[in-house]
């Protein structure tokens, strides 16, 4: 939980999956072919890690779109687990939206199951997560509320199912209801429409 970003995706991110990721590194990213919204994001990310290091970190909201995110992690800001793409996240008041294709054989490794409720997780596919989320005394809480596959909806216990046999062996902070200490001075996020509002303290 080293970066801001990471923060972000913990917060918003399908099933907390990029939990365990790490931002790009510095010199495979430039700002070369960047959109405005990548660069507004890497400033705040900046202006967020600085502030942290403060004494008494101002305690004005910082506030980054999904637009800023989506940019961000798609255009090399982040490492995205493998078999993880194009991941687009919308919100309205502490609900966010995740839409992102995803290769399932890639993500599990190829480990198979003969589990029946585990067969729907092959192969590569359209992914919506909807969850709610929230951040509030340092502590950040995420509730998977519904997924679907190519618009089929999964049962939760599918979901729990794949959560424990092929995520919390290598992300350990996965889970359908997830609750972590936020990073930077982070105090609160607070999700709103289109956009995240981060104070520090």
């Amino acid at each position: 939980m080293k970066h801001l970003a990471t923060a972000v995706l913990v917060l918003l991110t399908v099933l907390n999956i990029a939990a365990a990721s790490q931002r790009a590194p510095q010199n495979s990213v430039t700002t070369a072919g960047h959109s405005a919204e990548y660069l507004s994001m890497e400033r705040k990310v900046e202006k967020l890690k600085h502030n942290a290091e403060q004494s008494q970190p101002d305690s004005a909201p910082t506030q980054l779109t999904t637009a800023e995110i989506n940019a961000y992690m798609n255009e090399g800001g982040i490492n995205l687990p493998t078999g993880v793409q194009g991941v687009r996240f919308s919100s309205k008041p502490a609900v966010i939206t995740a839409a992102s294709r995803i290769d399932f054989d890639a993500l599990t490794a190829g480990r198979s199951s003969m589990n029946p409720l585990l067969s729907v997780f092959t192969g590569v596919h359209d992914v919506i997560v909807v969850a709610q989320a929230t951040g509030a005394g340092g502590e950040g809480s995420v509730r998977v509320e519904s997924m679907s596959i190519d618009g089929l909806e999964v049962p939760r216990a599918a979901m729990q199912f794949f959560v424990d046999r092929y995520l919390k062996p290598r992300y350990p902070r996965v889970g359908l209801d997830s609750r972590f200490r936020l990073p930077l001075r982070i105090d609160t996020a607070i999700i709103g429409t289109g956009s995240v509002s981060l104070t520090q303290r």
